[in-house]
């Protein structure tokens, strides 16, 4: 075993840095991985810029990293699913699995919940890492370790069109052209969409948002709130079924309730500031149903699914790959919104994958 576990912690606010740590020992239930694709999240953005992410606060030092695919290293006694030498995509999150939300079914709900890179808990940016085997999804030889990595953004968009009911004939309207709004498209087109509507205040993301399959864009400008509505409706031609908010700020929050038909649904996924005023009466009066979310539950196996099916293509969402050596200047890249999603690779790039990945 190699000794070698170059490692990106967070000390405080703006201090970043790479340093060894200990290679981890493994549990009967958990395997060490060899780190692969790392990418990263809006949340890791803010914790190194401000220590802080929605209630979650950094008190101490933390690895960061939680977007992320490896290789299995070494096994734990009790471990069957996985062998030595598997690829895996990892699931970040691990719950008790005792609770009453765990034995319902929605574990992401957890109370005890230990998401990598949310604190207190270390995330996975390292060359070593381990985690619970059962929540390590083995990939298939075509998938390859950027792709698995992405699956976990990509989890956040299936759960948010499973929230809102999304389905064949649906016209969905999403707020927000960033990494989730895009997934999040993806996922509305793969489950049968008929016509997705995106706004976004760049142009740079709605021309992604395009190649991505968008029937309708719409770059948001000054208009007001009702200017904003009728537009809305007049570019895709009827109230949507759906609305889903992936910016997280009020204007963007109230547009999803306001432009859903009556007895639809506006689904919330961005991460709001704790308070906002928001057009509930209107709401009830038209009976549109507000369903926030949080993370995603049992929908790691539906987004491998989906991408190793053909029937979601992540591989444009990268635009920017580093090695691990390289983690501030992908975090400044990332801090600075360039391109769409930034990958840092712990291995060197394509190692893990089959040569025609190589050739691609």
């Amino acid at each position: 075993m190699a000794t070698d576990n170059l490692t990106a912690v967070l000390h405080k606010p703006k201090d970043l840095r790479l340093e060894q740590t200990p290679i981890p020992e493994i549990s009967d239930d958990e395997v060490l991985l060899r780190m692969d694709c790392v990418g990263i999240c809006g949340s890791d953005v803010h914790y190194w810029q401000s220590g802080v992410c929605g209630a979650f606060v950094l008190r101490a030092p933390m690895i960061m990293g939680h977007e992320a695919s490896g290789v299995v290293a070494k096994i734990g006694a009790k471990v069957k699913n996985l062998q030595v030498g598997d690829r895996v995509a990892i699931e970040p999150g691990v719950p008790c699995r005792y609770c009453e939300f765990c034995k319902t079914g929605r574990y992401h709900l957890c109370p005890d919940m230990m998401f990598c890179a949310t604190p207190p808990v270390h995330g996975n940016l390292a060359r070593y890492y381990k985690h619970a085997a059962d929540f390590c999804y083995k990939i298939p030889e075509h998938m390859s370790m950027e792709e698995a990595a992405l699956l976990e953004p990509l989890s956040v968009g299936v759960h948010a069109c499973r929230r809102g009911g999304v389905t064949a004939g649906h016209r969905v309207l999403i707020l927000g052209a960033g990494p989730i709004g895009l997934v999040t498209l993806l996922v509305a087109k793969a489950m049968g969409a008929s016509e997705v509507l995106i706004t976004d205040i760049l142009e740079s993301r709605l021309e992604m948002a395009k190649k991505l399959g968008a029937d309708h864009t719409i770059l948001v400008g000054r208009e007001d709130e009702a200017a904003m509505v009728r537009r809305v409706h007049a570019t895709l031609g009827a109230h949507p079924d759906v609305s889903i908010d992936a910016s997280g700020v009020q204007p963007t929050i109230r547009l999803a309730i306001l432009a859903t038909k009556s007895g639809g649904v506006a689904v919330l996924v961005g991460m709001a500031a704790g308070e906002l005023t928001l057009p509930l009466a209107t709401a009830l009066a038209r009976e549109v149903d507000i369903r926030g979310i949080f993370r995603y539950v049992n929908e790691y196996p539906i987004a491998l699914s989906m991408v190793a099916s053909g029937q979601v293509n992540v591989k444009p969402l990268v635009t920017h790959h580093f090695t691990l050596e390289q983690t501030l200047d992908a975090y400044e890249v990332a801090r600075r919104g360039e391109g769409v999603k930034v990958m840092i690779h712990v291995q060197p790039r394509d190692a893990n994958n089959k040569l025609k990945f190589q050739a691609e």
